[in-house]
């Protein structure tokens, strides 16, 4: 069977994959959803999630670097990725070897339109359809709750500062909770200086779990940027991983709401 990916790359599937590589955390935790324990043979370091599959499968490296001699090594059937978590040139060797499914995610239909995908590759597609239905519940009970709109700024990296613009999967999760992303550049990723930060006056800062570790020090460095602001830790697991934990975010969203002065 011919499959089409979300950049629209396609490869050929002649059976269900038997061994199976996901390059991208998010995914990784799909794929344990699905119940593929088996089927898993390889992830990469920061596919964290579960515990279990980080302590015992065979990592492949780093996203952004991945250790292909121990792909090969592995003889996967079939691979999983990402066009932003991954890079161009390692997904494009690849696609020379292996069927190559790579997922390009701004928004949470295009994420149930690849957990589908996904668990119609993996022959998942009941257990796939459960996860998505779940997920769609959850989001249409967020979208039945009365909003307050604050402007919102959303911090992944620190030194220098770096924010989310309005293409990004993180922005449509604010959007969804009535947070208005104060970041309008082209760049999906832009560094944001003090200056800036100061100039914006957003009502909430987010500080976000993930890439970089903020902590409660962090607070008081950007409370004196912006004074006026309310700045919040985030778990950025729940507005950056677009699988199976969608199912939980909603809770998480809520719960970051109710927070809100």
């Amino acid at each position: 069977m011919v499959f089409t990916d979300q950049i629209n790359h396609k490869f050929k599937l002649d059976s269900v994959p038997k061994r199976i590589i996901s390059l991208v955390p998010s995914q990784t935790e799909l794929l344990f959803d699905l119940g593929l324990d088996e089927a898993v043979v390889g992830i990469t370091k920061f596919c964290i999630h579960p515990q279990s599959w980080f302590n015992t499968k065979k990592r492949v490296g780093g996203t952004k670097n991945l250790n292909l001699s121990k792909i090969v090594d592995l003889k996967p059937d079939f691979i999983l990725a990402n066009k932003e978590e991954n890079t161009k040139d390692q997904i494009e060797a690849l696609q020379e070897l292996y069927p190559v499914y790579t997922s390009d995610i701004s928004n949470l239909e295009e994420s149930i339109k690849m957990i589908k995908a996904v668990g119609k590759i993996t022959d998942r597609t009941k257990e796939s359809e459960m996860i998505t239905t779940e997920i769609n519940h959850q989001f249409n009970r967020l979208a039945s709750i009365e909003l307050i709109n604050y402007s919102a700024l959303y911090l992944i990296w620190r030194e220098p500062y770096m924010s989310v613009n309005q293409n990004t999967f993180i922005n449509d999760m604010m959007k969804r909770c009535g947070f208005q992303n104060v970041i309008t550049a082209d760049m999906d990723y832009p560094s944001v200086t003090k200056n800036q930060i100061s100039d914006l006056k957003p009502d909430l800062i987010f500080l976000s779990s993930e890439p970089y570790p903020f902590k409660e020090n962090h607070i008081s460095e950007l409370q004196i940027v912006s004074p006026s602001s309310k700045i919040v830790l985030v778990d950025g697991e729940y507005f950056s991983w677009y699988g199976s934990r969608l199912r939980q975010a909603v809770d998480y969203f809520i719960g970051l709401m109710e927070k809100m002065p």
